[in-house]
């Protein structure tokens, strides 16, 4: 496989891409308090600590795609925003959540490290470029309807702002009504781009609007998933997490419980480390 030298991104305190080692982003779906938040956030901490792994505190204020007008959205901008700066600043982790609209991206700039596209919004050029314009590190999701080598395009956008800090991430392709599929041709191929590569491992396996009204999902292939994108070389994983993701307001199908992050994370470490270390890049 053709060895990419791929351009690293700072967040924060830390940097990815290139031969640095597997960073993750990590969080519930949905921001549901600030107690919780910051409850998860010091659960992630101590699954990520016996490795050293830096991480990404992720949750969204407001879950605008859900399957149906019924289901909850979330706490609201406002609310969120400020949710996620105190995680921020209590503790000392990089935070990110979705954007949807061009007029989000400045204030939700102000408060978080990273500005996330979601999928269905990736060729939305009015909303990457405001994005951009903030400075923020991007973390852009491929769409389920888009081939990985057309992500190049929606990148160049971005850095058209003049803002290089981009990650392209891979989150499932569209196979039939309710069904995604992962071509992992498509994460060497999106690396090509120089910008790091994430890999979704948990919306992967989601089954959009399969229980009607909201999605399911097979939460049990998402760490067999994150270890194939591991093996290929990615710079970090998207893994969302709950404490008890049956009861979770949003996406419970796909979440990892938790209490199986560190066992998870170590696992993805080792994977990590002989594939950048003996087999180079993507």
């Amino acid at each position: 496989m053709t060895q990419i030298q791929k351009k690293t991104v700072a967040i924060g305190d830390f940097e990815v891409g290139g031969k640095l080692p597997l960073a993750l982003i990590a969080g519930p779906c949905q921001l549901e308090s600030l107690d919780h938040a910051r409850m998860m956030a010091e659960k992630i901490a101590e699954a990520c600590a016996p490795t050293g792994t830096k991480f990404v505190f992720k949750a969204s204020y407001d879950k605008a795609n859900r399957s149906s007008i019924t289901t909850q959205r979330g706490l609201g901008m406002d609310e969120g925003l400020t949710i996620l700066s105190k995680i921020r600043e209590e503790f000392g982790v990089p935070v990110l959540t979705d954007v949807h609209d061009a007029a989000q991206c400045a204030p939700a700039g102000e408060a978080v490290d990273v500005l996330q596209i979601p999928a269905f919004l990736c060729r939305q050029t009015d909303l990457l470029l405001a994005a951009g314009q903030t400075g923020c590190a991007i973390n852009v999701k491929k769409g389920q309807f888009l081939a990985p080598w057309d992500m190049g395009n929606v990148a160049d956008k971005i850095a058209s702002t003049g803002n290089e800090r981009i990650m392209l991430c891979d989150r499932g392709t569209s196979f039939g009504y309710n069904t995604l599929v992962t071509d992992f041709r498509g994460l060497p191929t999106m690396g090509k781009t120089g910008y790091p590569v994430v890999f979704d491992a948990t919306h992967s396996v989601q089954q959009p609007g399969g229980q009607g009204t909201t999605s399911g999902g097979q939460r049990e292939f998402a760490p067999v998933l994150a270890r194939a994108a591991v093996a290929v070389g990615v710079s970090m994983l998207f893994i969302e997490t709950h404490e008890d993701p049956d009861n979770a307001p949003s996406d419970g199908p796909n979440m990892i419980p938790i209490e199986q992050m560190e066992a998870l994370i170590t696992q993805l470490r080792t994977y990590d480390a002989l594939t950048k270390d003996q087999f180079g890049l993507m």
